[in-house]
């Protein structure tokens, strides 16, 4: 495992009805929702993580705290970035922003954690569990 701070990820999408505050019921607007850029700092967040894991790992976001500054438009390329700011142990904390074609439209903190995958799967199977 060779995690490090300063590693960074990306990921992006074009704003679409399918991911407006509508869509998501978290606003009456046809704009980008929160949900959504969080969910796209999330991956940029793993996607920066996951090839420096063992076969059988992944990662899992505990904590995210960040603002939605400015709203994008249905038709427009949004994309969030993400850096690794501490490794402890399992602990990865990672600083996120969120962008669109004219600027910064969120920012933030966001904390995952390193798990096995089968372990993991295996605790959360059992609250189906009688």
């Amino acid at each position: 495992m060779s995690i490090e701070v300063g590693m960074k990820g990306r990921a992006e999408t074009v704003v679409s009805q399918a991911n407006t505050a509508q869509a998501a019921c978290s606003g009456a607007l046809p704009v980008f929702g929160t949900p959504f850029m969080c969910a796209l700092m999330e991956e940029a967040s793993w996607k920066s993580i996951a090839p420096h894991l063992e076969p059988g790992q992944s990662t899992v976001g505990t904590k995210l705290s960040v603002s939605h500054d400015s709203a994008s438009p249905v038709g427009i390329k949004v994309w969030a970035e993400s850096e690794i700011t501490l490794v402890d142990g399992k602990r990865i904390e990672l600083k996120v922003a969120a962008y669109d074609e004219k600027g910064l439209i969120g920012q933030g903190t966001h904390e995952r954690f390193i798990i096995t995958d089968e372990r993991f799967l295996s605790k959360t199977a059992k609250k189906l569990e009688g």
